[in-house]
């Protein structure tokens, strides 16, 4: 069993705010509160505040903002000697800079937030820690060293009923079953995710687990309008909440499931539209991966094959930069795929009607509860 989602990270006075706030209402409201604790409150929930406002700015897109706004809050949790605040701070800090790119530093804030949670005996800091290290190496491929703890963490979030952390694990594990191709048993987990997130008035969640459905409805079954209808209702939710990071994802998607249909035109517009939403929120790991999409896409529509070629070298410098482990991969599979290489080796099907998806489309996307 399982309640309402909850949002943890709105905290003190701002603990009245839904997980479907408005992030623009959130960031609002969370200024206004930040500016009274700082005249007159507690420096505890100054720290608070500014982790609101560090979320809010972060979700939408405002990284230099939530730069700023996390190491306050951090800064205000040390000085008050709160261990539960500067593990928070912390987290939201290591979930930036996985959305920056900057893997190391990710690990590194999201291990010390999961200390500092254990030393103050918050649960659900600590949780939300273990789960930022678990989607860092999700994300970067690493899926036998952390495959464990999203198990692990899913266990946890059952016993305790909290639907947004079970949501999130069921995805995580979802995305790692579909790109290792185990098309059946992640459709179901997505499914799974999608309905405990509806049942919980989780909108995040639920926006997330319909893109992963899209997905593999696309790959899996070759069914594009059903995909697309699924991927618009998500967009619809995430604009609502103004996600705009899982917006641009969404949109990516959308210009895989036209590719998959061979729709290219209509993909490179997509493509280009995510690109361009990622660049201006400073994500550079969905802007190579909206840019692998189109280099795809620019030689299915006729570029020359040389400067396709060429393309897929810096894209995979790009990539490697980030700290995707497989980036050789992923542009390898795209030039096997377009004919510019041999292909080395089996791309791998799906358990039941497993369609012909290259490894070069290989999703990683941010999860529910940091998104």
């Amino acid at each position: 069993m399982y309640g309402k989602a909850f949002a943890p990270e709105y905290q003190g006075a701002l603990g009245s705010l839904s997980v479907n706030s408005s992030l623009a209402d959130v960031l609002v409201r969370a200024t206004e509160q930040l500016r009274t604790a700082e005249r007159e409150g507690p420096p505890g929930e100054a720290a608070r505040c500014s982790l609101a406002v560090a979320e809010a700015h972060r979700r939408l897109g405002n990284t230099r903002e939530a730069d700023r706004a996390w190491k306050a809050s951090y800064r205000t949790a040390r000085g008050a000697g709160d261990h539960g605040a500067m593990a928070w701070a912390a987290w939201s800090g290591g979930t930036l800079a996985r959305q920056r790119g900057a893997m190391p530093l990710a690990r590194r804030l999201l291990a010390l937030a999961a200390e500092l949670g254990e030393r103050d005996g918050d649960v659900l800091a600590r949780g939300y820690a273990l789960a930022g290290l678990a989607e860092t190496g999700r994300i970067q491929g690493d899926y036998e060293a952390v495959d464990e703890l999203h198990e692990q963490l899913l266990a946890e979030a059952r016993e305790r009923g909290e639907a947004r952390h079970m949501v999130w694990a069921l995805e995580g594990i979802a995305q790692m079953r579909r790109n290792t191709g185990a098309y059946d048993s992640a459709l179901e987990m997505f499914e799974e995710a999608a309905a405990i997130a509806e049942k919980a008035d989780d909108r995040r969640g639920r926006a997330w687990a319909l893109r992963g459905v899209a997905d593999l409805v696309s790959v899996r079954d070759g069914d594009t309008e059903r995909a697309l209808a699924l991927l618009s209702e998500a967009a619809e939710l995430c604009r609502a909440m103004d996600l705009t990071s899982a917006l641009a994802y969404n949109h990516k998607m959308r210009g895989n499931v036209l590719y998959r249909a061979r729709r290219y035109t209509a993909a490179r517009n997509m493509y280009e539209r995510a690109r361009t939403e990622f660049r201006a929120m400073g994500e550079p790991r969905g802007e190579a991966l909206a840019r692998l999409g189109l280099v795809k896409t620019h030689a299915r529509l006729g570029r020359e094959p040389g400067r396709t070629a060429a393309d897929l070298d810096e894209l995979q410098l790009a990539l490697e930069a980030i700290g995707l482990h497989h980036a050789r991969r992923l542009t390898e599979s795209a030039r096997s795929e377009l004919g510019l290489v041999p292909a080395r080796e089996e791309t791998p099907q799906g358990e039941g009607r497993a369609g012909s998806q290259p490894a070069a489309e290989e999703e990683d996307q941010e999860a529910a509860v940091a998104a």
